[in-house]
């Protein structure tokens, strides 16, 4: 193909195979081309972390000729895209707007310039390498852990974390001593419960991450009572794989001139409002560990 030459969706998934090789996903993911034909003229690309209805809806508004999403439509098994089905309906306007669907997911976690990688950065860790790398390639892996350039307090790190989060409903939530010092940071883009016990993060003074369910992470704070362990930094799960998407259209966006890239501006968090909330210092609670 010349330099020159109209670009296709074919172009686009092969690209994507290339930056996030679906064989790297996990066994239970579902990526790569959910719909569409390979043949199919490509001039516009919309990025977002959901494929939900402002996202369509912004995909098909705009005239993209694919949405690429990091979160896969059809993760869970389904047995109808009857359109009187929320996922049907969507599957059904994108096929009708002639807009493709493709996912990234877990296989968009693990390389350099992925999910938890992008954090890192952001945060200037340094010497950061995954917590659990991959057999094929020991730089890339799940999650990172690294050292910022100097200690700093648990409330400032918080503070350095909110202002590289977008803005969300839950905002950053933190478990220990405000005033404990920090440098060593392990984090999780997503959803983090799985690695609370992981060595890595056991040794780090900070863990990032999101959606820490109550008893997990209560069992960690009591765990670190006991023998050491991280304090607990929690924001929404949108805005941690929110930053992926600049890198991922720019990185796209090289390898194929000629194809217009956008990130959604739509903020998919489902969380919409909240009232009464309470740092705990009137209590004392949640300022302990």
């Amino acid at each position: 193909m010349t330099q020159d030459a109209p670009r296709t969706l074919g172009d686009l998934r092969r690209t994507a195979e290339r930056f996030w090789p679906e064989a790297t996903a996990e066994s239970w993911d579902r990526v790569g081309l959910v719909t569409g034909r390979a043949a199919a003229p490509l001039r516009r690309v919309l990025l977002a972390v959901d494929a939900v209805d402002a996202t369509v809806e912004e995909a098909l508004d705009w005239d993209a000729d694919a949405l690429l999403t990091h979160h896969p439509l059809l993760l869970r098994g389904i047995n109808s895209i009857a359109e009187d089905t929320a996922k049907g309906s969507l599957l059904a306007r994108l096929i009708r707007g002639e807009c493709a669907l493709l996912a990234a997911h877990t296989n968009a976690d693990q390389p350099e310039g992925g999910v938890s990688d992008v954090i890192a950065r952001r945060l200037g860790l340094a010497d950061a390498q995954p917590i659990v790398p991959m057999a094929s390639d020991p730089s890339a892996g799940i999650g990172r852990v690294g050292e910022l350039p100097a200690p700093e307090t648990l409330r400032a790190f918080a503070e350095r974390v909110a202002g590289i989060m977008p803005a969300t409903v839950s905002g950053v939530r933190v478990a220990g001593d405000p005033e404990r010092p920090v440098q060593r940071i392990a984090l999780l883009g997503g959803a983090g419960d799985s690695l609370l016990d992981h060595p890595l993060v056991r040794g780090a003074d900070v863990y990032l991450t999101s959606d820490l369910r109550h008893h997990p992470a209560q069992e960690s704070l009591e765990q670190s009572a006991v023998a050491g362990g991280p304090a607990l930094v929690d924001v929404a799960h949108w805005a941690s794989e929110s930053l992926w998407l600049e890198g991922a259209a720019e990185r796209l966006a090289a390898e194929l001139p000629g194809v217009e890239f956008r990130v959604s501006a739509r903020r998919t968090d489902p969380w919409a409002f909240s009232v009464g909330a309470n740092d705990g210092r009137a209590s004392g609670a949640g300022s302990g560990r």
